[in-house]
């Protein structure tokens, strides 16, 4: 008896610590959350996830919609292996598959947006045997133009300081080019000046020999 009693103890082990390992086991997912497009332009929206198995061919990506203005819930795209595109509906022939498995990424683009497709999109991502998880959402608004933040104006910040770094440099370039300039007319001048001095005093040395020899 206790010889058998000893394989059930260590069946009975293993299935505990499985068990304990399966809430770890669920896919993760990571998003941009909030997203900012401008109408009829492409978005790309982005769809991270972890998982504690290997990615196989048994993995799946499921993306959905839900309408800012309420309403149910809406199929943006599935992924199995190969994508699979909406064949109806407000996403058809607009949705791309924008991601590559081996590197864990799940996203997908949007194309032409319009002002009705504000509102969440969550994906999904399923890689047995993790198929639990929290559900990745972005909530995307699509404006007329993007609002400025404070990446837009670091950048005009950086950008004004480079401007000015180039117009003081000009500056100084500049001075120095006529400064230059300046001096060398000034020993211009100064080269023409010198024969006509020479020329006369030898002018007045002639007419003070012409003096004494009339003396």
């Amino acid at each position: 008896m206790s010889g058998r009693s000893l394989p059930r103890a260590a069946l009975l082990l293993l299935g505990l610590q499985l068990t304990a390992l399966g809430p770890a086991a669920a896919v993760e997912i990571y998003t941009s959350r909030v997203l900012e497009a401008v109408n009829g332009t492409d978005v790309r929206l982005k769809c991270k996830f972890s998982s504690f198995a290997p990615v196989g061919d048994a993995l799946t990506v499921t993306w959905n919609f839900r309408p800012q203005d309420g309403g149910s819930e809406q199929f943006v795209f599935y992924y199995h292996m190969d994508p699979f595109q909406p064949m109806s509906g407000r996403f058809k022939d607009r949705v791309v598959w924008d991601g590559n498995t081996d590197r864990y990424d799940a996203s997908i683009q949007l194309q032409r947006l319009r002002f009705d497709d504000n509102g969440t999109y969550t994906c999904q991502v399923k890689n047995p045997p993790d198929v639990d998880g929290l559900v990745g959402e972005i909530r995307l608004s699509v404006v007329h133009t993007v609002r400025f933040s404070e990446i837009y104006f670091l950048a005009l910040a950086i950008g004004s300081a480079c401007a000015l770094m180039i117009i003081i440099v000009i500056g100084v370039v500049l001075f120095q080019h006529f400064r230059k300039r300046r001096w060398a007319e000034r020993a211009h001048k100064v080269v023409e000046i010198t024969p006509k001095e020479e020329e006369r005093l030898n002018q007045e040395k002639k007419v003070a020999v012409y003096l004494e020899d009339t003396d």
